[in-house]
């Protein structure tokens, strides 16, 4: 029977490419070269295109399917499957409050966002510990140069939602050497004084929804903030000089370059089928942190 959702295709091609590309991996394991490493990445493309391919036939079977008189159970199955993924959130106009009381005047509503995403990214979390071994380092810190903002120049990706100050990035792309020079002098002078521009303090706040659970609850939705293209330039620059001395280890594929989780997965079933292989039992350990990110603790990350 063909799949009838986009999801079951996306699930059934996603582990035919990882399946495509694990000799390749295999190789580079064996010989960590930067040769192997190009190898491995062009099979990952080669991958990708070939999966596209089976994807759209996948697709195209479904269509043909759903055309014919057997299919008509698939064509509901289908719509109750879309209604399910595509709630479409925009016409939510109404939230409940923190009792489930449900708000309908806007200005209601816009109360309970600002009082939810206060308390989420304020909350105050018992720890028995505080991080230990955790010292400030103070030492000279070199003036930002121009090569360092025209390399954050280049990775930032075009076509993103602005933040208040409505300037894109494509503004300082545009500007060419004129905006690096600009920059530069911005963020040199940013260092220097140690404090940063108001405007960079503010930001659009939008909630979107996961896609579960009930519409209404504010607590199903993620909080995205739109900022100032310009601050993340500047994050750039400072990201690119902390990942030159801090140490992360190589198990860590998340928020990495040249890694991606898929990696991971990848090499989790490989050690899943060695152990079965073996008639071996293997003990996976899944945790799942609810709101990590607004839970770190800032003081422990400033070196308070």
């Amino acid at each position: 029977m063909v799949a009838i959702s986009k999801l079951s295709i996306e699930r059934q091609h996603g582990v035919l490419r990882m399946s495509f590309s694990r000799f390749a991996k295999k190789k580079w394991d064996m010989d960590r070269t930067e040769e192997k490493r190009q190898e491995y990445m062009e099979s990952q493309r080669r991958v990708k295109r070939e999966v596209s391919k089976a994807k759209q036939k996948a697709y195209d079977e479904l269509y043909t399917r759903l055309d014919t008189r057997e299919g008509e159970k698939d064509l509901y199955r289908l719509a109750r499957q879309r209604d399910r993924d595509g709630k479409d959130v925009q016409q939510v106009r109404v939230i409940k409050d923190r009792d489930g009381r449900v708000l309908t005047s806007e200005e209601s509503v816009q109360r309970r966002w600002k009082e939810y995403f206060e308390e989420l990214m304020n909350e105050e979390n018992e720890r028995k510990k505080r991080v230990e071994g955790v010292n400030s380092v103070e030492q000279k810190v070199d003036k930002i140069r121009k090569d360092e903002v025209r390399k954050a120049l280049k990775r930032m990706k075009s076509g993103k939602a602005v933040g208040p100050d409505d300037i894109p990035v494509e503004v300082w792309k545009c500007l060419g050497e004129a905006a690096v020079e600009f920059l530069t002098s911005l963020f040199n002078r940013v260092l220097e004084s140690e404090r940063m521009p108001e405007e960079w303090r503010r930001s659009v706040l939008v909630p979107i929804f996961k896609n579960k659970g009930d519409v209404q609850s504010c607590s199903n939705y993620r909080g995205i903030k739109l900022m100032s293209h310009t601050m993340k330039l500047w994050e750039r620059v400072v990201e690119a000089r902390l990942r030159k001395v801090v140490e992360i280890c190589e198990q860590q594929y998340g928020f990495m370059p040249r890694k991606s989780t898929t990696d991971a997965i990848f090499a989790l079933r490989i050690l899943m089928e060695k152990y079965r292989d073996g008639q071996r039992e293997l003990h996976c350990v899944f945790v799942d942190l609810e709101k990590a990110f607004d839970r770190v603790p800032r003081e422990d990350s400033n070196g308070e």
